[in-house]
This record gives structure tokens, C-alpha cells and sequence, in this order.
């Protein structure tokens, strides 16, 4: 009994930790967001990778999500996210706000 239950709460630590590290790729490509639109789970801790295949730097800025970050020309950058409340977090490239948009939804 005591080994069923050892493998049991070691098997939940495990997937606890896992879904503590889950990451959503994000490309900025022609100064755009691919995808623009990325679903999380609610209250679980998640990464954002972005991925900037642009000749420029951009910075991901998102005042919903408190995160800025300057992503160097060729360069990926993991952004830190949540655990987010059930809701939609908007985030863009300050350098070229008219086109790099994009927004985290969770559920």
C-alpha cells in the first residue's frame, strides 16, 4: 500500500511540474506575431518563446502581462507568464505597435 501510494504522489509531482513548464512558441516575423493568438490554462504557470526572425530587434512589451523585453535580430527570448486568472492579457512589439500584436488567452 505504502508503494502505491509513494508511486502516486510522485506520479502528481511529476505532471505538476511539467504543467509548471509548459511554453507556447511565438514567431515575429515582418514584424508580426505568428501566432497572434495564443490559449494557456487559467492559473498554471506557462512560458511565452519568442522567436525573432526579424534584421531588427523588437521589444515585447505587454502591460497586462508586467513583462518587457528587447529580443535582439535572430534571437529567442523565454518571457515568464502567469499563473494568469481567466481572461485575455494583450502583448506587442513597442518598436512596431501597429503591426506586432498579439494576446494571451486563458481559460
Amino acid at each position: 500500500m505504502h508503494n502505491f501510494l509513494l508511486v502516486l504522489v510522485i506520479s502528481l509531482l511529476a505532471q505538476c511540474v511539467s504543467a509548471e513548464r509548459e511554453e507556447y512558441r511565438v514567431v515575429l516575423k515582418n514584424h508580426m506575431f505568428k501566432p497572434s493568438k495564443i490559449q494557456v490554462p487559467a492559473n498554471s504557470l506557462g512560458f511565452l518563446v519568442v522567436e525573432n526572425k526579424d534584421a531588427s530587434a523588437e521589444e515585447f512589451q505587454s502591460n497586462d502581462l508586467h513583462r518587457e523585453k528587447i529580443i535582439a535580430a535572430g534571437k529567442t527570448e523565454k518571457i515568464k507568464i502567469g499563473p494568469l486568472k481567466a481572461g485575455s492579457y494583450h502583448f506587442m512589439g513597442a518598436f512596431n505597435p501597429d503591426t506586432a500584436q498579439g494576446v494571451v488567452i486563458a481559460k
